[in-house]
């Protein structure tokens, strides 16, 4: 699956997590971007993302991830 791939789902997914539509949301993409978005927001969208993707990502992985950006290499290198 390529990048533009991955990124379109994580959209659908932020989408419907928000309730918002006409969120943009792109690779550089942070949490201080998107109004909402915090720590229990956080929880529940890594936990969509990862039944979308049927991964799971490690605790190291989650605290890593700087942008959507970083969250949509992890998700590449795991569904090669």
């Amino acid at each position: 699956m390529k990048r533009e791939e991955i990124l379109g789902k994580i959209k659908e997914i932020f989408r419907d997590e928000f309730d918002d539509r006409n969120l943009v949301i792109k690779e550089e993409t942070t949490a201080a971007d998107v109004e909402g978005w915090d720590s229990l927001k956080h929880i529940s969208l890594i936990e969509a993302i990862e039944d979308e993707f049927d991964i799971r990502f490690t605790m190291v992985e989650v605290n890593g991830m700087n942008n959507v950006g970083e969250m949509v290499s992890i998700i590449a290198e795991r569904i090669k």
